[in-house]
């Protein structure tokens, strides 16, 4: 294990520049597990909709038919504020952080719990999947507008009552008073402006750097949506003669056959990997 750590310090240091490429195994190895498990910040904030529901962690329940409009407004209220005030366990973007310190890097990320935002600059992520920062209309046909999500989250807890929030208080589109929705990923996920200009810049990162030695980081990066990161990172790896490729995953660690040559796989906790390889660097 210590000499595959030593290698990542090694290739982290070599690298022009590093992508890292972060899916939902990221935000896991920080100890946050309330999106696929019932965690005692589950049942200390959701209860009521936990023993109505009887949901298997708050993705589970994100897809929950509610008995009402009113009911899921309340919950997502809820849930946005826990993903926006909640303090990750451990330390595990600190020391992503560390490591990148004084390297050109970019970020791209399917999570959409704003995590990275804490750490890094703004500039130096790409949401390609949406973010918490926002809502969009529930009819992205008419409204291509993005809306302040936690100014209108804060209004909206303080009209919470019963576990519902009144329809008269839903949160309404500008031009065609459409419902408002959250910004991510889903049937009708709004792919204007904002989601151009995630993409823009990592792609002119890339433009950038296509010619010098870049390391693409992937780290806990899972095969629902291969499409996304992995799949990208495996092609770029395998036509830019300088790249390399590094999967951090504790469950499933992979790299296309084509470049295992230029891959190293490491089998092991992100945040325990992260850990050491600042305490070696």
């Amino acid at each position: 294990m210590m000499d595959k750590i030593a290698t990542l310090v090694e290739k982290i240091k070599a690298a022009d520049a590093v992508i890292v490429g972060a899916g939902s195994g990221m935000s896991a190895a920080t100890g946050l597990n309330f999106w696929y498990q019932n965690t005692p910040e589950v049942m200390e904030h959701f209860e009521y909709f936990y023993d109505k529901y009887h949901f298997q962690g708050l993705f589970d329940a994100s897809y929950t038919q509610f008995d009402s409009e009113e009911e899921r407004w309340a919950f997502t209220t809820i849930l946005a504020n826990l993903i926006y005030t909640i303090e990750p366990p451990k330390p595990t973007y600190q020391y992503l952080k560390t490591l990148l310190k004084q390297k050109n890097y970019h970020i791209i990320t399917t999570n959409q719990d704003d995590l990275f935002l804490r750490y890094f600059t703004k500039d130096k992520i790409s949401m390609i999947q949406g973010s918490w920062s926002y809502l969009q209309s529930s009819n992205p046909d008419t409204d291509k507008n993005l809306y302040d999500a936690r100014k209108i989250f804060a209004k909206l807890t303080k009209k919470i009552s019963n576990h519902k929030i009144a329809r008269e208080d839903f949160p309404r589109s500008e031009v065609d008073g459409s419902v408002l929705t959250p910004w991510y990923r889903s049937p009708k996920f709004l792919e204007d402006k904002q989601y151009y200009i995630e993409h823009e810049k990592f792609n002119n990162f890339i433009g950038q750097y296509k010619n010098q030695k870049i390391l693409f980081l992937e780290l806990g990066v899972g095969r629902m949506t291969p499409m996304f990161i992995q799949e990208p990172f495996w092609e770029m790896t395998k036509y830019l003669p300088k790249a390399y490729y590094i999967n951090i995953n504790p469950k499933d660690a992979r790299t296309n056959p084509a470049i295992e040559d230029k891959s190293l796989l490491i089998n092991d906790d992100i945040n325990e990997a992260l850990k050491q390889a600042v305490e070696i660097r």
